[in-house]
């Protein structure tokens, strides 16, 4: 004698596995920080003594490379980050902060315009200027970095998208 399984049980049993397939389609954040401070660097720039040597994971928009003597400084305009620790660019910017890198960096591998996550700790401030404005900067020692793709930044996001409208195709 076969037994059916109640159809209801079949439906979460189907629900449960789509919620898993979705939940595996979006990568993992890059960056393991359980201490991190979860202060955006305009917040850290008012009061930059409060929250000295903490870490932290920030990402952005890269404004400009300088590269002197013995480090490189990279400034960043911040977005928040999504729960992979992408910057989302489409979010208004968080203030700007400067990442502090050992050695030479390559401007080419960090062009103005591309995206960036960091990690690192906060290291002081310094001020400066955007433009005529003053203006002052969290200063964070970089301790990893990276530069995101197009595909990365895709990767993960629904390509499926409802509206009403008219299409036209043309043979």
């Amino acid at each position: 004698m076969r037994t059916r399984l109640p159809s209801t049980l079949i439906r979460l049993v189907l629900l449960a596995y789509a919620l898993l397939v979705l939940a595996a389609c979006a990568p993992a954040p890059i960056y393991k920080n359980a201490a991190a401070i979860t202060a955006a660097p305009f917040q850290v720039a008012q009061t930059p003594e409060r929250y000295a040597g903490n870490a932290v994971i920030w990402g952005g928009r890269i404004v400009q490379v300088t590269n002197l003597a013995d480090h490189s400084e990279i400034e960043l305009l911040a977005y928040p980050l999504d729960s992979s620790q992408r910057p989302r660019a489409n979010d208004s910017g968080n203030g700007r902060f400067i990442a502090v890198m050992s050695g030479f960096v390559e401007p080419l591998d960090y062009p103005a315009g591309a995206l960036m996550t960091i990690s690192g700790k906060l290291n002081g401030s310094r001020a400066g200027k955007v433009g005529e404005a003053s203006y002052v900067f969290p200063l964070v020692g970089v301790t990893q970095a990276h530069v995101w793709s197009a595909d990365e930044m895709s990767r993960g996001r629904s390509n499926i998208h409802f509206g009403v409208g008219v299409g036209i195709g043309i043979h």
